[in-house]
Protein backbone atom coordinates (compact mmCIF):
# COMPACT_ATOMS: atom_id res chain seq x y z
CA UNK A 1 0.00 0.00 0.00
CA UNK A 2 0.80 3.84 -0.65
CA UNK A 3 0.65 6.16 1.55
CA UNK A 4 1.02 9.74 1.07
CA UNK A 5 0.64 11.90 4.33
CA UNK A 6 0.08 15.63 3.99
CA UNK A 7 0.28 18.06 7.28
CA UNK A 8 -1.41 21.10 7.56
CA UNK A 9 1.63 23.58 9.38
CA UNK A 10 0.36 24.93 12.35
CA UNK A 11 1.95 28.27 11.59
CA UNK A 12 -1.04 29.28 9.38
CA UNK A 13 -4.95 28.88 10.21
CA UNK A 14 -6.42 26.04 8.42
CA UNK A 15 -9.71 27.17 6.37
CA UNK A 16 -12.15 24.91 6.04
CA UNK A 17 -13.51 24.29 2.26
CA UNK A 18 -16.75 26.12 2.62
CA UNK A 19 -14.50 29.15 4.10
CA UNK A 20 -15.50 32.04 2.04
CA UNK A 21 -12.12 34.74 1.95
CA UNK A 22 -11.67 37.67 0.36
CA UNK A 23 -10.78 37.99 -3.51
CA UNK A 24 -6.84 37.58 -4.41
CA UNK A 25 -5.84 39.96 -6.55
CA UNK A 26 -3.05 38.71 -9.31
CA UNK A 27 -0.99 41.81 -8.18
CA UNK A 28 -0.60 40.32 -4.89
CA UNK A 29 0.35 37.22 -5.70
CA UNK A 30 3.19 38.14 -7.80
CA UNK A 31 3.97 40.45 -4.88
CA UNK A 32 3.89 37.04 -2.93
CA UNK A 33 6.41 35.21 -5.30
CA UNK A 34 8.46 38.14 -5.59
CA UNK A 35 9.06 38.79 -1.69
CA UNK A 36 10.21 34.98 -1.01
CA UNK A 37 12.01 34.67 -4.71
CA UNK A 38 14.16 37.83 -3.46
CA UNK A 39 14.96 36.33 0.23
CA UNK A 40 15.56 33.17 -1.03
CA UNK A 41 18.78 34.57 -2.90
CA UNK A 42 20.15 36.70 0.04
CA UNK A 43 20.10 33.35 1.92
CA UNK A 44 21.74 31.23 -1.16
CA UNK A 45 24.97 30.61 1.18
CA UNK A 46 21.96 28.56 4.24
CA UNK A 47 22.23 25.12 1.92
CA UNK A 48 24.15 26.38 -0.95
CA UNK A 49 20.84 26.30 -2.86
CA UNK A 50 18.14 28.66 -3.87
CA UNK A 51 15.30 27.64 -2.02
CA UNK A 52 12.73 29.38 -4.30
CA UNK A 53 11.62 27.31 -6.86
CA UNK A 54 8.01 25.81 -8.28
CA UNK A 55 5.07 26.70 -5.49
CA UNK A 56 1.34 26.57 -5.89
CA UNK A 57 -0.53 29.11 -3.75
CA UNK A 58 -4.23 27.74 -3.50
CA UNK A 59 -7.97 29.05 -2.58
CA UNK A 60 -9.08 26.33 -0.62
CA UNK A 61 -12.99 27.46 -0.76
CA UNK A 62 -12.48 27.61 -4.98
CA UNK A 63 -9.24 25.67 -5.32
CA UNK A 64 -7.60 27.90 -7.12
CA UNK A 65 -4.30 27.62 -8.19
CA UNK A 66 -1.99 30.75 -8.70
CA UNK A 67 1.67 29.02 -9.78
CA UNK A 68 5.05 31.09 -10.29
CA UNK A 69 5.61 28.56 -13.31
CA UNK A 70 4.06 26.36 -15.75
CA UNK A 71 3.19 22.94 -15.01
CA UNK A 72 4.71 20.25 -17.38
CA UNK A 73 1.20 18.16 -18.25
CA UNK A 74 -0.30 22.05 -19.08
CA UNK A 75 -2.84 22.30 -16.68
CA UNK A 76 -2.30 25.79 -15.65
CA UNK A 77 -2.70 28.75 -17.82
CA UNK A 78 -0.78 32.03 -18.22
CA UNK A 79 -2.35 35.24 -17.14
CA UNK A 80 0.24 37.98 -17.21
CA UNK A 81 3.38 36.67 -14.65
CA UNK A 82 1.50 33.81 -13.20
CA UNK A 83 -0.46 30.60 -13.91
CA UNK A 84 -3.57 29.70 -13.08
CA UNK A 85 -6.26 26.61 -13.03
CA UNK A 86 -7.93 24.29 -10.72
CA UNK A 87 -6.91 21.82 -8.08
CA UNK A 88 -8.53 18.29 -8.75
CA UNK A 89 -10.65 17.40 -6.22
CA UNK A 90 -8.68 14.21 -5.32
CA UNK A 91 -5.71 16.43 -4.30
CA UNK A 92 -5.95 17.61 -0.78
CA UNK A 93 -4.99 20.84 0.36
CA UNK A 94 -2.29 21.23 2.95
CA UNK A 95 0.56 23.62 3.23
CA UNK A 96 2.99 20.60 2.07
CA UNK A 97 5.20 19.93 -0.84
CA UNK A 98 3.98 17.66 -2.74
CA UNK A 99 4.31 16.04 -6.57
CA UNK A 100 1.65 17.01 -8.82
CA UNK A 101 1.07 17.51 -12.74
CA UNK A 102 4.98 16.53 -13.45
CA UNK A 103 6.80 18.73 -10.90
CA UNK A 104 7.16 19.00 -7.15
CA UNK A 105 5.80 21.70 -5.26
CA UNK A 106 6.05 23.97 -2.33
CA UNK A 107 1.91 24.51 -1.69
CA UNK A 108 0.49 26.78 0.41
CA UNK A 109 -2.68 27.68 1.30
CA UNK A 110 -4.31 31.10 0.95
CA UNK A 111 -4.54 33.72 2.68
CA UNK A 112 -1.16 34.39 3.21
CA UNK A 113 -0.19 36.25 6.53
CA UNK A 114 -0.86 39.67 6.57
CA UNK A 115 3.18 40.29 7.95
CA UNK A 116 5.59 40.37 5.46
CA UNK A 117 7.94 38.47 7.54
CA UNK A 118 5.50 35.83 8.22
CA UNK A 119 4.29 35.03 4.73
CA UNK A 120 8.50 34.96 3.97
CA UNK A 121 8.85 32.62 6.69
CA UNK A 122 6.17 30.41 5.57
CA UNK A 123 6.82 30.13 2.12
CA UNK A 124 10.33 29.23 2.79
CA UNK A 125 9.18 26.42 5.00
CA UNK A 126 7.47 24.48 2.33
CA UNK A 127 10.25 25.33 -0.01
CA UNK A 128 12.50 23.50 2.15
CA UNK A 129 10.37 20.65 1.89
CA UNK A 130 10.03 20.94 -1.88
CA UNK A 131 14.01 20.84 -2.04
CA UNK A 132 13.90 18.45 1.13
CA UNK A 133 14.74 15.21 -0.71
CA UNK A 134 17.54 16.85 -2.98
CA UNK A 135 19.21 17.98 0.09
CA UNK A 136 19.09 14.31 0.95
CA UNK A 137 16.36 14.55 3.99
CA UNK A 138 14.00 11.87 4.35
CA UNK A 139 10.30 12.79 4.28
CA UNK A 140 9.20 10.77 8.08
CA UNK A 141 6.38 12.64 10.57
CA UNK A 142 5.90 10.04 13.57
CA UNK A 143 3.77 10.66 16.11
CA UNK A 144 5.31 11.06 19.65
CA UNK A 145 2.46 9.93 21.73
CA UNK A 146 4.69 10.19 24.79
CA UNK A 147 4.16 14.17 24.70
CA UNK A 148 0.60 13.83 25.30
CA UNK A 149 1.40 12.30 28.65
CA UNK A 150 2.15 13.97 31.88
CA UNK A 151 5.86 13.72 32.15
CA UNK A 152 6.33 13.77 28.37
CA UNK A 153 4.61 17.13 28.48
CA UNK A 154 6.14 18.58 31.52
CA UNK A 155 9.47 17.88 30.48
CA UNK A 156 8.99 19.47 27.02
CA UNK A 157 7.16 22.58 28.34
CA UNK A 158 10.36 22.65 30.99
CA UNK A 159 12.77 22.61 27.39
CA UNK A 160 10.86 25.44 25.93
CA UNK A 161 10.83 27.51 28.99
CA UNK A 162 14.68 27.20 29.39
CA UNK A 163 15.06 27.77 25.73
CA UNK A 164 12.82 31.10 26.14
CA UNK A 165 15.09 31.95 28.40
CA UNK A 166 18.59 31.33 26.28
CA UNK A 167 17.23 33.74 24.10
CA UNK A 168 17.04 36.52 26.17
CA UNK A 169 20.18 36.02 27.88
CA UNK A 170 22.39 38.45 28.17
CA UNK A 171 25.18 37.23 27.49
CA UNK A 172 27.37 33.70 26.51
CA UNK A 173 27.68 32.08 29.56
CA UNK A 174 23.81 32.52 30.71
CA UNK A 175 22.79 31.18 27.26
CA UNK A 176 24.74 28.20 27.83
CA UNK A 177 23.38 27.54 31.16
CA UNK A 178 19.62 27.98 29.98
CA UNK A 179 20.86 25.64 26.67
CA UNK A 180 22.81 23.24 29.20
CA UNK A 181 18.89 22.94 31.44
CA UNK A 182 17.16 23.01 28.15
CA UNK A 183 19.17 19.44 27.12
CA UNK A 184 18.87 17.90 30.74
CA UNK A 185 15.18 18.22 30.17
CA UNK A 186 15.56 16.86 26.88
CA UNK A 187 17.62 14.09 27.99
CA UNK A 188 15.43 13.30 30.79
CA UNK A 189 12.36 12.95 29.26
CA UNK A 190 13.92 10.39 26.38
CA UNK A 191 15.29 8.54 29.79
CA UNK A 192 11.38 8.08 31.00
CA UNK A 193 10.14 6.78 27.48
CA UNK A 194 12.75 5.24 25.56
CA UNK A 195 11.77 5.71 21.85
CA UNK A 196 11.16 9.00 22.48
CA UNK A 197 14.60 10.11 21.04
CA UNK A 198 14.56 8.15 18.12
CA UNK A 199 10.87 9.28 17.14
CA UNK A 200 11.45 13.16 18.36
CA UNK A 201 14.51 13.61 16.13
CA UNK A 202 12.81 12.24 13.21
CA UNK A 203 10.32 14.96 13.09
CA UNK A 204 12.48 17.79 14.32
CA UNK A 205 14.97 16.20 11.03
CA UNK A 206 11.88 16.68 8.67
CA UNK A 207 9.53 20.08 10.49
CA UNK A 208 11.79 21.32 12.53
CA UNK A 209 15.15 21.96 10.05
CA UNK A 210 12.05 23.39 7.71
CA UNK A 211 10.89 26.12 10.03
CA UNK A 212 14.43 26.37 10.77
CA UNK A 213 15.46 27.38 7.45
CA UNK A 214 11.82 29.59 6.94
CA UNK A 215 13.33 31.12 10.19
CA UNK A 216 16.41 32.25 8.81
CA UNK A 217 14.85 33.30 5.11
CA UNK A 218 12.90 35.94 6.78
CA UNK A 219 16.44 37.60 7.91
CA UNK A 220 15.56 38.88 10.84
CA UNK A 221 17.42 41.01 13.05
CA UNK A 222 17.62 39.47 16.55
CA UNK A 223 15.22 41.38 18.16
CA UNK A 224 12.94 40.28 15.72
CA UNK A 225 13.46 36.88 15.94
CA UNK A 226 13.81 36.36 19.92
CA UNK A 227 10.05 37.47 19.61
CA UNK A 228 9.30 35.79 16.64
CA UNK A 229 10.27 32.63 18.92
CA UNK A 230 8.74 33.82 21.53
CA UNK A 231 5.40 33.84 20.30
CA UNK A 232 5.48 30.64 18.75
CA UNK A 233 6.32 29.27 21.96
CA UNK A 234 3.18 30.71 23.84
CA UNK A 235 1.12 30.18 20.65
CA UNK A 236 2.16 26.38 21.16
CA UNK A 237 1.40 25.83 24.64
CA UNK A 238 -2.09 26.50 23.64
CA UNK A 239 -1.94 23.56 21.35
CA UNK A 240 -4.65 20.70 22.89
CA UNK A 241 -1.82 18.65 22.05
CA UNK A 242 2.01 18.68 21.09
CA UNK A 243 2.24 15.24 19.53
CA UNK A 244 3.24 16.48 16.40
CA UNK A 245 4.06 19.94 16.51
CA UNK A 246 6.57 20.49 18.86
CA UNK A 247 9.47 20.17 16.22
CA UNK A 248 8.25 23.91 14.95
CA UNK A 249 9.31 25.41 18.37
CA UNK A 250 12.68 23.11 19.06
CA UNK A 251 15.15 22.72 16.32
CA UNK A 252 14.50 26.53 15.06
CA UNK A 253 15.81 27.86 18.44
CA UNK A 254 18.44 25.75 18.80
CA UNK A 255 19.99 25.81 15.26
CA UNK A 256 19.11 29.73 15.40
CA UNK A 257 21.07 30.17 18.34
CA UNK A 258 23.98 28.00 17.25
CA UNK A 259 23.52 30.02 13.04
CA UNK A 260 24.93 32.56 15.24
CA UNK A 261 28.52 31.43 16.03
CA UNK A 262 28.28 28.68 12.88
CA UNK A 263 26.47 29.80 10.06
CA UNK A 264 27.03 26.50 8.52
CA UNK A 265 26.13 23.65 11.13
CA UNK A 266 23.15 22.91 9.25
CA UNK A 267 24.98 21.85 5.99
CA UNK A 268 27.21 19.21 8.43
CA UNK A 269 23.95 17.54 9.54
CA UNK A 270 21.91 14.39 7.82
CA UNK A 271 19.24 12.40 7.51
CA UNK A 272 20.79 10.36 10.19
CA UNK A 273 22.00 12.91 12.37
CA UNK A 274 21.13 12.91 16.27
CA UNK A 275 20.15 16.43 16.38
CA UNK A 276 20.25 16.29 20.47
CA UNK A 277 23.84 14.81 20.44
CA UNK A 278 24.69 17.03 17.50
CA UNK A 279 23.64 20.25 19.36
CA UNK A 280 25.37 18.99 23.00
CA UNK A 281 28.44 18.76 20.83
CA UNK A 282 28.20 22.23 19.12
CA UNK A 283 27.28 24.05 22.40
CA UNK A 284 30.05 22.26 24.47
CA UNK A 285 27.45 21.06 26.78
CA UNK A 286 27.99 18.33 29.53
CA UNK A 287 25.36 16.47 30.25
CA UNK A 288 25.02 14.84 34.36
CA UNK A 289 25.10 11.49 34.27
CA UNK A 290 22.19 11.38 36.59
CA UNK A 291 19.99 13.77 34.69
CA UNK A 292 16.81 12.99 37.10
CA UNK A 293 18.10 14.71 39.63
CA UNK A 294 19.59 17.39 37.59
CA UNK A 295 16.17 18.00 36.06
CA UNK A 296 14.82 18.08 39.53
CA UNK A 297 17.33 20.17 41.09
CA UNK A 298 16.73 23.10 38.04
CA UNK A 299 12.93 22.67 37.58
CA UNK A 300 11.82 25.57 39.63
CA UNK A 301 14.57 28.14 37.73
CA UNK A 302 11.64 27.64 35.06
CA UNK A 303 7.89 27.39 37.05
CA UNK A 304 8.48 24.10 37.60
CA UNK A 305 5.93 23.20 40.26
CA UNK A 306 3.15 25.06 38.54
CA UNK A 307 3.64 23.14 35.37
CA UNK A 308 3.49 20.08 37.12
CA UNK A 309 0.13 20.96 39.19
CA UNK A 310 -1.14 21.97 35.17
CA UNK A 311 -0.24 18.94 33.96
CA UNK A 312 -1.77 17.00 37.07
CA UNK A 313 -4.79 18.66 36.36
CA UNK A 314 -4.75 18.32 32.32
CA UNK A 315 -4.63 14.17 32.98
CA UNK A 316 -7.79 14.17 34.55
CA UNK A 317 -9.59 15.60 31.98
CA UNK A 318 -8.02 13.90 29.15
CA UNK A 319 -8.66 10.68 31.06
CA UNK A 320 -12.50 11.61 30.34
CA UNK A 321 -11.89 12.31 27.00
CA UNK A 322 -10.08 8.78 26.14
CA UNK A 323 -13.06 7.10 27.50
CA UNK A 324 -15.34 9.21 25.33
CA UNK A 325 -13.61 8.36 22.14
CA UNK A 326 -13.73 4.64 23.45
CA UNK A 327 -17.22 4.50 23.82
CA UNK A 328 -17.53 6.31 20.36
CA UNK A 329 -15.29 4.37 17.94
CA UNK A 330 -14.81 1.45 19.34
CA UNK A 331 -17.93 0.40 22.14
CA UNK A 332 -20.27 1.74 20.25
CA UNK A 333 -21.45 1.15 16.10
CA UNK A 334 -19.25 2.71 13.91
CA UNK A 335 -17.47 2.09 10.48
CA UNK A 336 -14.39 1.04 9.65
CA UNK A 337 -12.60 2.41 6.33
CA UNK A 338 -9.53 0.49 5.01
CA UNK A 339 -6.99 2.45 3.09
CA UNK A 340 -6.08 1.05 -0.48
CA UNK A 341 -3.61 4.21 -2.09
CA UNK A 342 -4.38 6.45 0.87
CA UNK A 343 -3.54 10.53 0.93
CA UNK A 344 -4.43 12.18 4.07
CA UNK A 345 -4.40 16.32 5.29
CA UNK A 346 -4.90 17.11 8.83
CA UNK A 347 -3.91 19.63 11.56
CA UNK A 348 -1.32 18.46 13.51
CA UNK A 349 -1.95 20.76 16.24
CA UNK A 350 -5.22 18.86 17.93
CA UNK A 351 -4.61 15.43 17.62
CA UNK A 352 -5.00 13.08 20.40
CA UNK A 353 -3.64 9.37 21.33
CA UNK A 354 -5.64 6.98 22.00
CA UNK A 355 -3.59 4.28 24.07
CA UNK A 356 -2.83 1.38 21.62
CA UNK A 357 -6.36 2.05 19.72
CA UNK A 358 -4.86 4.21 17.53
CA UNK A 359 -4.91 8.38 17.58
CA UNK A 360 -8.17 10.38 17.19
CA UNK A 361 -7.85 13.55 14.60
CA UNK A 362 -10.59 16.01 15.37
CA UNK A 363 -10.18 17.23 11.59
CA UNK A 364 -8.75 15.45 8.48
CA UNK A 365 -9.22 15.19 5.06
CA UNK A 366 -8.84 11.39 3.10
CA UNK A 367 -8.59 10.46 -0.30
CA UNK A 368 -8.65 7.04 -1.67
CA UNK A 369 -9.74 4.85 -4.23
CA UNK A 370 -12.44 4.89 -2.80
CA UNK A 371 -13.86 7.99 -2.74
CA UNK A 372 -13.20 11.10 -0.38
CA UNK A 373 -13.89 11.56 3.55
CA UNK A 374 -13.73 14.66 5.71
CA UNK A 375 -13.72 14.49 8.84
CA UNK A 376 -15.04 17.10 10.84
CA UNK A 377 -15.59 16.01 14.59
CA UNK A 378 -13.13 13.36 14.76
CA UNK A 379 -12.42 9.48 13.61
CA UNK A 380 -9.84 7.17 14.82
CA UNK A 381 -7.01 6.54 12.91
CA UNK A 382 -5.32 2.78 13.41
CA UNK A 383 -1.83 2.49 15.05
CA UNK A 384 -0.41 0.91 11.56
CA UNK A 385 -2.24 3.38 9.56
CA UNK A 386 -4.12 0.49 7.79
CA UNK A 387 -7.77 2.25 7.95
CA UNK A 388 -9.88 4.66 9.69
CA UNK A 389 -12.99 4.47 11.96
CA UNK A 390 -15.63 7.13 11.97
CA UNK A 391 -18.84 6.65 13.86
CA UNK A 392 -21.81 5.15 12.65
CA UNK A 393 -23.95 6.45 9.77
CA UNK A 394 -27.02 8.74 10.04
CA UNK A 395 -27.32 8.89 6.66
CA UNK A 396 -27.01 7.20 3.47
CA UNK A 397 -27.62 8.22 0.28
CA UNK A 398 -26.47 6.73 -2.97
CA UNK A 399 -22.64 7.30 -3.40
CA UNK A 400 -22.95 9.87 -0.04
CA UNK A 401 -23.27 8.27 3.31
CA UNK A 402 -23.19 11.17 6.24
CA UNK A 403 -22.44 10.67 10.22
CA UNK A 404 -22.21 12.96 13.17
CA UNK A 405 -19.21 15.40 11.41
CA UNK A 406 -18.39 13.46 8.53
CA UNK A 407 -19.12 13.15 5.25
CA UNK A 408 -18.25 10.13 2.47
CA UNK A 409 -18.49 10.70 -1.31
CA UNK A 410 -17.61 7.20 -2.58
CA UNK A 411 -16.47 6.23 -6.07
CA UNK A 412 -18.44 4.05 -8.37
CA UNK A 413 -18.30 0.30 -6.98
CA UNK A 414 -18.25 1.02 -3.26
CA UNK A 415 -20.86 0.89 -0.57
CA UNK A 416 -20.96 1.27 3.15
CA UNK A 417 -22.91 -2.04 4.88
CA UNK A 418 -23.73 -2.74 8.40
CA UNK A 419 -22.20 -6.19 9.96
CA UNK A 420 -25.68 -7.71 11.76
CA UNK A 421 -23.28 -9.87 13.75
CA UNK A 422 -21.18 -6.92 15.07
CA UNK A 423 -23.81 -4.05 14.50
CA UNK A 424 -20.83 -2.01 12.85
CA UNK A 425 -20.43 -1.06 9.37
CA UNK A 426 -17.59 -1.39 7.06
CA UNK A 427 -16.82 0.03 3.10
CA UNK A 428 -16.68 -2.80 0.74
CA UNK A 429 -16.44 -3.01 -2.86
CA UNK A 430 -19.12 -4.33 -4.48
Amino acid sequence: MRRSILLTIISCCTLSAKAQMPPISQDSIVVYFDEIKAASQKSMQLWGKEVYGPMLLVDPSTRTVYANEPDSAGLLKQQGAIYTGILPKDVNISNTAMNWSGKRWATIMLPLPKDKQQRVNLLAHESFHRLQPALGFALNSPENNHLDQKEGRIYLRLELAALGKALQASNGKEVKTHLTHALIFRKYRYAIYDKAAGTENSLELNEGIAEFTGAIVTGRTKAEATAYFLNGINKFLQNPTFVRSFAYNTTPIYGYILYQKNNNWQKQITANTDLTSFFIKAFGINIPANVQAAATRVANNYNGSAIVQQEAEREINIQQLIAEYKRKFIQEPHVDIKFVQMNVSFDPRNIMPLEDKGTVYPNARITDVWGILTVENGALMSPNWDKITVTQPTKMDGNKVTGDGWTLELTGGYQVTKDEATGHFKLIKQ
